[in-house]
């Protein structure tokens, strides 16, 4: 009897770490993370304009959105809109909702700090991602410094630098005299004819789909475009959103004011 009551209680664990496992892989802690900010920058320096970019961004087999935000069952469509202003542009990328409303998934800010001289950052939206979620292009330079060991001996230290990323061929595009302000044609209802969306993969199989993504583009905790931030506040798209969590379903509305406020939250087995 003893034995059988410890086979149980085995088995009875171990299928509830496994639906515990189960779950962490289905379900990222926050939804952001089903839209790879490492991706989109990774096809932002590889593109030549902001439609290519688009595009790009959009494409199945570029492992960057795997996102879902109104719960259709398939990936949701992301447009993207160019603010600027002076030698400063925040590249909004965002997500109808339904026909009215529509959501800001995260911004590229670009600034011009010197003659071919440019810095970039991507940060994901606060309703989606973890606060202050940023990531910029990532480099290692060796510094060879004189070691305490002797005159003629060195050290090599790898130390990371900011990336200037004034040669990039859509940083180029931005600052052409003749650039006009790019805005997504596309919204709810009306997207392109080439573009079929998908069904959403596990989170666990998207992470590694996008996994060659992070190699050359890092997460920060440094505000380093910080006039771009103050453009873009001002413009910011939120919207009704249900956004899924290992912690359980937010269900988030916004006011007439724009203010947004958590009015429920119910964890998961109807627990609140």
């Amino acid at each position: 009897m003893k034995r059988l009551s410890f086979l149980l209680l085995l088995f009875f664990g171990i299928t509830t770490s496994y639906g515990q496992e189960n779950d962490k892989n289905d379900f990222p802690e926050f939804i952001g993370e089903n839209f790879s900010l490492e991706g989109a920058l990774a096809l932002f320096k590889q593109a030549n304009s902001l439609e290519e970019f688009e595009k790009l961004i959009n494409e199945e087999n570029n492992n960057v959105n795997n996102i879902d935000l109104n719960n259709d069952g398939e990936i949701d469509y992301i447009v993207v809109q160019d603010i600027q202003e002076n030698n400063t542009h925040v590249i909004v990328l965002s997500t109808y909702i339904n026909e009215k409303e529509k959501q800001d998934i995260a911004t590229i800010g670009i600034e011009k700090t010197g003659n071919e001289l440019a810095i970039l950052q991507i940060e994901g939206d606060s309703e989606l991602y973890a606060e202050n979620t940023i990531v910029e292009p990532f480099e290692i330079e060796e510094k060879t410094e004189k070691s305490k060991g002797g005159p003629n001996v060195s050290e090599i230290t790898p130390t990371s630098v900011v990336v200037n990323v004034w040669f990039w061929p859509s940083v180029r595009f931005l600052y052409a005299p003749d650039y006009v302000v790019w805005v997504s044609p596309h919204r709810w209802g009306f997207y392109p004819r080439w573009w079929k969306p998908w069904k959403p993969y596990r989170y666990s199989v998207f992470y590694g789909k996008c996994a060659h993504h992070r190699v050359y583009y890092r997460k920060t905790a440094t505000h380093r475009v910080v006039i771009a931030r103050k453009v873009y506040a001002p413009k910011r798209s939120k919207s009704t959103v249900v956004v899924h969590n290992r912690r359980g379903t937010t269900i988030i509305h916004k006011n007439k004011r724009g203010k947004t406020t958590v009015v429920k939250t119910k964890r998961r087995g109807g627990k609140r």
